[in-house]
């Protein structure tokens, strides 16, 4: 048994050799002058930052993306030494810890630039930032149209030093579209008008994990992967240019098995009510605080000896319950106290993906593998 049989029989497995194969995928996308950043935010899309950034790091990470200042201090703490960038601007409050840990943030005020550089001169330090270029997407930056008022109106400091600027597109997983090259063509201009200027522009990044693989024009001195690195596809397309192995699977042990009488209801609600035949019912603690949404419930399936078997019932805080309903053309052997059985992962020809979860919630593959990540054990193997 695992070290997560030891406290509640539910786990999320990391496959350490499927993290690295994907990472170093992304990285033979680059010649030999271009740099690899590794997105770790929130907690590497559930699967433990520290841990994930150790092994990309040996794949051949040179930069590594958060999108809080605890999550670039989680990594410091936890030995990481490669640049750490922050992909947003935090508040000013947080600039003495950007400077004590050596994390980057990313710029688009003055206000904060202009702070963040007093607050380095006063610690002997020279703050390094990214520059935002807001070019379409609406979120976060400065706009492409005001982006070299705004570099004359901070580039005087000397507690502060640009070492790079950035864009993120909104539609990268269609590059063809007028949207996407528009993005690119207002972040091309910006970066070359500060050029033309004569200010240093650092590493110039946009390409995030679609536009990483599906436009090699964009990737200038370095891409952003995220998602892909988990193995999982941000978009159809990508699916059919560059394969990924899943890195995280899901697991749990049977804590009860039992044999409800015709018509018993099962769970909150008596959603599922036991039918004419024998159904063997087992209890699996995983439950929507875990990250299986309540909206699966009565819809989704896991694997047992390599069979899919229904989950039944309303899925609860911590814990589901699963019919094994054999029939005489399907006979499916009934499970014990303490056998495993997979939500996410492949059994034999059999497999479970965060694909298939997100298409059932109407959501995507990242905010599947993000709740597995909240509560369950992590085991890397």
């Amino acid at each position: 048994m695992n070290k997560a049989d030891l406290t509640r029989w539910s786990w999320v497995e990391i496959d350490r050799g499927a993290l690295r194969r994907n990472t170093r995928a992304y990285k033979n996308l680059l010649n030999p002058r271009q740099r690899l950043c590794c997105v770790v935010k929130a907690d590497a899309y559930g699967h433990g930052a520290v841990e994930c950034a150790k092994i990309m790091y040996s794949a051949g990470a040179d930069m590594f993306a958060v999108a809080t200042v605890n999550e670039g201090v989680e990594l410091r703490q936890g030995g990481i030494t490669k640049p750490i960038l922050i992909l947003s601007e935090p508040p000013i409050e947080a600039i003495p810890t950007l400077l004590e840990f050596d994390i980057m943030p990313s710029v688009y005020t003055s206000d904060f630039a202009l702070a963040y550089g007093e607050c380095a001169v006063a610690a002997g330090k020279v703050g390094k930032y990214h520059l935002a270029i807001e070019t379409g997407m609406n979120r976060i930056g400065v706009h492409y149209t005001q982006v070299l008022d705004f570099v004359r109106g901070i580039n005087f400091h000397r507690g502060i030093q640009c070492d790079g600027v950035f864009t993120h597109f909104a539609t990268a997983d269609e590059p063809s579209g007028w949207d996407y090259k528009l993005q690119c063509q207002r972040f091309t201009e910006a970066v070359q008008a500060i050029k033309d200027a004569g200010f240093e522009c650092g590493i110039v990044h946009c390409a995030n994990t679609p536009s990483s693989m599906l436009d090699p024009s964009m990737h200038f001195d370095m891409i952003r992967a995220g998602v892909g690195l988990y193995g999982m596809q941000p978009c159809e397309l990508s699916g059919r240019v560059m394969q990924l192995d899943p890195v995280m699977s899901v697991h749990a042990r049977v804590t009860r098995v039992a044999h409800p009488a015709m018509g018993e209801g099962v769970g909150y609600g008596f959603t599922y009510r036991v039918p004419r035949t024998r159904v063997q019912v087992c209890t699996l603690p995983i439950g929507y605080a875990d990250g299986l949404s309540r909206t699966l419930s009565n819809r989704m399936d896991v694997l047992y000896r390599g069979e899919r078997v229904h989950q039944v019932g309303n899925i609860c805080m911590d814990q589901f319950m699963v019919a094994i309903q054999s029939n005489p053309a399907h006979e499916i052997p009934e499970a014990e106290y303490g056998d495993e059985m997979i939500i996410v992962g492949r059994d034999g020809d059999a497999e479970i993906t965060m694909d298939e979860m997100a298409r059932l919630r109407g959501t995507i593959n990242y905010e599947v593998a993000c709740g597995f990540g909240m509560r369950l054990d992590k085991v890397y193997v």
